[in-house]
């Protein structure tokens, strides 16, 4: 396996992985994330964390801490899931993705026994940016968990600090179908004695954490107790609603970590504006193109496509193109619902083995009273509305982070 191609070509056919093949990739189990850790020596045990979960939001907090921590002199690491592009997105220091040679000798060293330990993708991927960040001697990692908390593979860490964005109704076939069910999972990266921010005080869910952080005594805070929305919009003038409520769990957690790690001398806002530049963020409200306006956002639950529908409807345009596809295990018709009916839609498939055919799309949508053209291909629907598209107009890209992926690719 001497090729960085022949590498991801195993870890993707030979290693179940949720996000492309779903239910059949998730296992309700750490022990065999534990026995990683043991066969690299507990390189969870030799760098500082911080540890975020939630619904929506924790990918974007999680590049604005590492942002500012960086800007701040401190050799940061950043563990995010999915990718959009390049499987190496997922583990940066200082922004710079890790090499491939590093990710081919990883899986060459392991091959054997991550085969006979039986590993997941992403319990792989974990033991693979720990070890990196354990040989790197970063100052502090912040690592993201992929879906969940308690029985996420990140959860071996004993982070400086853990933080839980929002809970919102996603992977209800895993975590639970209600609010309360899936902040219990959440919950699970509290730890003993360890500081824990709220990023948004929810009635449904706070007696739960609040019940966890007592529990485990760890000191709770909620991010608008210590942050107000004043001072994130001062921070970040410029940000859409769910953007402010990042920003002001970022600015919650940057607080309590003062004493530890100062920041106090990094320029805020023209760091967080720069997140792209800074840790390589995309597919947020991303602007891909102008004339016509063209952004692509990756928010593919209920909650997340609220709030972008709520921002989409803010913008100014003469007539609305929207491009979207999804993968077959969601709940399609509360997410179609709440798509504007007034635009011309071009419904298609994302590649990956969930994803749901264009035409079964089309259908559904149809039944909505949003109709629209099955495409071939993400690329051709982007084709397609390049072409039908009015300079004034405004094409909006979304359904799944696999379209977003596709559709940056078509852009490049």
């Amino acid at each position: 396996m001497s090729t960085y191609e022949a590498t991801l070509a195993w870890l993707y056919q030979q290693l179940p992985m949720f996000q492309r093949q779903g239910a059949t990739a998730f296992k309700k189990d750490l022990s065999r994330t534990w026995q990683l850790m043991e066969l690299l020596e507990e390189p969870q045990k030799r760098f500082p964390s911080i540890h975020i979960a939630g619904t929506n939001g924790k990918g974007s907090v999680a590049h604005s801490l590492a942002a500012v921590l960086q800007e701040a002199g401190y050799q940061t690491g950043l563990y995010t899931s999915p990718h959009l592009q390049d499987f190496r997105e997922r583990i940066r220091i200082n922004g710079q993705m890790i090499s491939r040679e590093a990710v081919i000798q990883f899986v060459e060293k392991h091959q054997k026994a991550l085969q006979n330990i039986g590993c997941s993708f992403f319990e792989m991927t974990v033991a693979l940016a720990f070890q990196h960040f354990a040989r790197q001697a970063v100052d502090i990692a912040v690592i993201e968990t992929g879906m969940g908390g308690r029985l996420d593979s990140t959860n071996v860490l004993r982070p400086e600090l853990s933080i839980i964005t929002n809970i919102g109704l996603d992977h209800t076939q895993f975590l639970g179908d209600t609010l309360p069910a899936i902040a219990g999972e959440k919950a699970g990266i509290i730890k003993a004695g360890t500081p824990v921010i709220i990023g948004r005080r929810q009635a449904e869910t706070s007696p739960v954490f609040e019940a966890k952080a007592r529990e485990e005594a760890a000191p709770l805070s909620y991010a608008e107790a210590l942050i107000s929305a004043e001072k994130a919009r001062t921070v970040w003038p410029q940000g859409t609603a769910y953007q402010l409520e990042n920003t002001r769990t970022t600015l919650a957690a940057l607080q309590l970590l003062q004493p530890h790690y100062p920041t106090a001398g990094v320029p805020l806002a023209a760091t967080l504006a720069r997140l792209r530049e800074l840790t390589g963020l995309r597919g947020r409200w991303e602007i891909l193109a102008q004339q016509p306006l063209t952004i692509a956002d990756t928010g593919h639950n209920e909650a997340g496509l609220r709030l972008s529908m709520e921002q989409l409807q803010r913008q100014s345009y003469r007539q609305l193109h929207i491009i979207w596809g999804m993968v077959s295990d969601k709940d399609h018709q509360p997410l179609l619902a709440l798509l504007p009916t007034q635009a011309h839609f071009y419904w298609c498939c994302p590649d990956v083995p969930r994803g749901l055919p264009a035409p079964a799309l089309a259908q559904l949508a149809n039944l909505l009273e949003r109709p629209g053209s099955p495409q071939a291909s993400v690329s051709e629907a982007v084709r397609q509305a390049q072409q039908a598209a009015h300079p004034d107009d405004l094409i909006f890209i979304g359904g799944s982070t696999f379209v977003v992926a596709e559709a940056l690719s078509a852009f490049e």
